[in-house]
């Protein structure tokens, strides 16, 4: 499981993960089924220098048409997204997912060798397993003749339920088979000590993607769409028609109660309701119909001062339901979420069930992925082997040269990120200093973990699809929660090498760059300088300024919750990002949806991200060139670097999306639309109305009371 508060660069476009039923974060590939592409991609490799084949900017894209000062975007990916259409088994395509794509084809290289050659591995090896488990997935007549047999003994153990205390057992058993519902469980850096693991438990349980979905008359259509598919789901498994209706309402209206007292993504964001430390006597005085002293030991946890429970609204309010809410009711809501969590590995009237309600009327994807990518979006997932994938895969395409050229781009950006905190022309010398502190401690990854994950627990038979992916279910869960009480393992990774993202961690305070995000158009060796700062150094430079974003700057550089800040300091922070927040607040970027904003609020972390890390990249782009005489005007098919900087940045962000994505991503995702991405930062540095030679009054230049400077 990613933890909540790893800081993705593009969570959106991510193949590993994505917001689904239950509140829990699943593979891509399993339960929301819209970031894949039938269309073919070589397999690309990381390496030294190759020589260029082609142009590492091909500038015959750039509309030229387009005046660049006044649509950025435009100019630099509009010719791109018109000959290039969305695949009809995805959402959104661009930059991101191209990479994706050659990502996956590469891994599908890798799983479909281990499937053929399983018999013949060496017992007990990850390319037998993964083989196996691949073979498992793809074995459509079995899964088919399986039907839903495999879950028969959980509904069977759900219908025997008679009232809450028989409900919290069944919750407490489930989830020491890795299988949890209602609530989030995992692991995770205590904020107040961030060098040990305590447990948390954090609101969940919801399948509609956030609490407005339940009240707000706009998603009226989705709710009744929903509730049909609770009933269909119910309906595969013999429940009657009449039946099933009844249980579908009973799970919305007692869903609704759940979600009025869960926290909206915007709160969710702030990490003062990201932890809530608790004893374990404290917590059961929360939820005295739910024993957590129970509740750990059927875990084989041992908590020491106690742990923390993230949302206690949320989980008073689940006491409240088990004390109140008839059995009948429970049984169909767990009834429900136990089919719908199965529905991936379950024969296909489940499969295309659940994609018709969250992949056609949530996200408006027209067609189901291919099997294989479902299959290997599984294995990639928390019910997979990731990690012991993505050590095939770097052995695979990863170079060392890589590494070490990646670092050196790291080592440069972050040099000037100090450089520019030193610089702060609105901060203290005594904020300043603990900036600094910070800045000191920061740990970059690069490609790949030095101390590869032992699979040797895990059991795969090959042969039960459904079986595999619950065994691999509990493995990586008891890995998980095992870390309980242990110290905090900075080198650990919370993201496969073969993911196109990075990501920043503040209970740790690293900077995490996956080999598969090293490779163009982010890196590319043969580029020059100007290309990769505004792809790669950007992202760093990104990933970097989290620590100073609105949630990370409330961490130190150990990792703990920590106000290091003067509160003069604090309030002159607090109002440049306000206006930050206003400038996309002012967005609406889908066509036709004038009241459809973007979120400045939710999506504040990562802007500031894109700000500052596009300002630390061009200065160090600026460092780089200085060692060059003349090679600050030195142009590049007819482009200065400072241009090539930023048209490399906005065609990282290229691409398009479906509407009812769009208008799905601007409630959930805490990201800005790519499209904006490409233009927000820029349209802040007075270096990009300098590159194009802007004019006041363009659209690309925001008058110098508008801009936004931070870091």
């Amino acid at each position: 499981m990613t933890k909540p508060y790893l800081k993705p660069l593009a969570l959106a476009v991510s193949l590993a993960l994505t917001l689904t039923a239950c509140g829990k974060q699943e593979s891509a590939e399993q339960a929301a089924p819209a970031k894949s592409s039938s269309a073919p991609a070589a397999a690309s490799t990381v390496a030294a220098a190759p020589v260029a084949k082609k142009s590492p900017f091909d500038v015959s894209e750039l509309d030229t048409g387009i005046n660049a000062c006044q649509d950025f975007n435009g100019f630099v990916n509009s010719k791109w997204v018109a000959a290039n259409p969305i695949p009809e088994d995805r959402t959104r395509w661009g930059a991101f997912d191209q990479l994706a794509e050659t990502s996956l084809n590469t891994q599908h290289d890798i799983v479909d060798a281990a499937a053929k050659g399983a018999a013949q591995a060496q017992a007990g090896s990850i390319e037998q397993k993964i083989g196996m488990f691949y073979q498992a997935g793809m074995n459509e007549d079995a899964i088919e003749k399986a039907g839903f047999d495999p879950i028969k003994p959980k509904l069977d153990a759900i219908a025997a339920l008679k009232n809450g205390a028989d409900v919290a057992d069944y919750i407490t058993k489930a989830y020491a088979e890795g299988d949890g519902q209602v609530f989030s469980f995992s692991s995770g850096a205590d904020f107040k000590h961030a060098d040990m693991q305590i447990a948390y438990a954090n609101q969940s349980g919801l399948g509609l993607p956030t609490k407005d979905y339940y009240t707000d008359a706009k998603y009226k259509d989705i709710r009744d769409a929903y509730v049909a598919h609770i009933a269909k789901a119910l309906q595969l498994t013999g429940v009657s028609e009449a039946d099933a209706k009844t249980q579908a309402d009973d799970v919305l209206k007692f869903e609704t109660q759940l979600a009025a007292a869960s926290l909206s993504p915007v709160e969710e964001r702030d990490p003062k309701n990201q932890y809530h430390f608790v004893s374990v006597k404290e917590a059961d005085k929360v939820t005295p119909h739910f024993n957590w002293e129970k509740f750990f030991s059927a875990q084989g946890v041992t908590v020491d001062k106690g742990f923390s429970l993230s949302q206690p609204k949320f989980f008073a309010e689940f006491d409240k339901l088990l004390a109140s809410t008839p059995a009948a009711t429970w049984q169909a809501y767990l009834r429900f979420h136990t089919i719908d969590d199965a529905s991936p590995y379950l024969s296909k009237a489940f499969q295309d069930s659940k994609f018709d309600f969250y992949g056609k009327t949530l996200a408006g994807q027209p067609q189901q992925k291919p099997r294989w990518k479902r299959v290997l979006g599984t294995l990639n997932g928390g019910t997979g082997m990731g990690e012991a994938l993505g050590q095939l895969y770097v052995a695979k395409v990863f170079k060392p040269e890589a590494k070490d050229r990646a670092q050196e781009l790291v080592d440069n950006v972050r040099n000037a990120l100090k450089a520019r905190i030193e610089k702060l022309d609105w901060m203290s010398p005594a904020t300043k200093e603990k900036a600094i502190a910070k800045w000191n401690t920061f740990l970059p990854k690069i490609g790949y973990p030095d101390k590869w994950r032992d699979w040797s627990g895990l059991n795969i038979s090959g042969d039960n699809y459904y079986g595999d992916v619950m065994a691999a279910a509990k493995f990586n869960y008891d890995y998980d929660i095992a870390k309980v009480g242990k110290p905090t393992d900075r080198k650990e990774w919370g993201m496969t090498p073969q993911t196109v993202n990075a990501y920043y961690n503040p209970t740790d305070n690293t900077i995490n760059f996956p080999a598969a995000i090293l490779q163009p158009p982010f890196f590319d060796a043969a580029a020059d300088d100007a290309i990769n700062y505004g792809g790669i150094g950007a992202v760093i430079g990104h990933e970097a300024s989290h620590g100073f974003d609105d949630e990370g700057s409330q961490f130190d550089g150990a990792g703990n919750q920590e106000n290091w800040w003067t509160k003069d300091d604090r309030t002159k922070f607090d109002g440049r990002t306000d206006k930050l927040v206003q400038q996309f607040n002012d967005y609406a970027p889908i066509k036709d949806k004038p009241d459809a904003h973007v979120n400045g609020k939710l999506t504040l972390g990562e802007n500031i991200a894109d700000l500052g890390g596009m300002n630390v990249a061009y200065d160090a782009l600026q460092t780089a060139l200085s060692k060059t005489p003349g090679s600050t005007e030195q142009k590049v098919e007819g482009y200065t670097p400072d241009q090539r900087f930023f048209l490399n940045w906005a065609r990282v962000w290229r691409g398009h999306v479906r509407e009812k994505q769009a208008l799905l991503s601007l409630n959930t995702d805490p990201h800005a639309p790519a499209s904006l991405r490409a233009i927000g930062a820029p349209s802040n540095m007075e270096a990009f109305a300098a590159a194009f030679q802007c004019k006041p009054g363009d659209a690309m230049v925001r008058p110098a009371d508008k801009q936004v400077k931070i870091w």
